[in-house]
């Protein structure tokens, strides 16, 4: 399936205009530091562009500040479709991040591992 130029161009933009919290979460990401899973950032999947994800083992991970507080429902709606295509959503909120990076880095590795591609 094709994805829509704007939709593309605005994944580039938010690419080089991540929060502190992307910026440091990716540091353990890329390259595939994370134990060899390879993930990319501000990627368009559907109408939507997540954060963080890790195709391989169908893995979503979000930073949310404090504009997702309000847009919970909204959250909702994104994560029940992109869990219909097969993906496992995990939601950080940022201040969780920076206070706990071990932990957050450990459940997505458990995430990671234990999850297997769909046939």
């Amino acid at each position: 399936m094709k994805k829509p130029k704007k939709l593309i161009s605005f994944a580039k933009i938010l690419r080089h205009n991540k929060t502190d919290t992307e910026r440091l979460l990716w540091k353990f990401l890329r390259s595939k530091s994370m134990f060899g899973f390879k993930f990319r950032q501000q990627a368009p999947i559907g109408p939507y562009i997540v954060d963080f994800v890790c195709f391989e083992k169908k893995v979503i991970i979000e930073c949310d500040g404090g504009q997702h507080a309000e847009s919970t429902c909204k959250d909702q709606r994104r994560d029940k479709w992109l869990a219909g295509q097969g993906f496992h959503v995990l939601r950080f909120w940022n201040h969780d991040f920076l206070q706990n990076k071990e932990g957050v880095l450990e459940v997505i590795l458990r995430a990671c591992c234990n999850k297997t591609p769909s046939p």
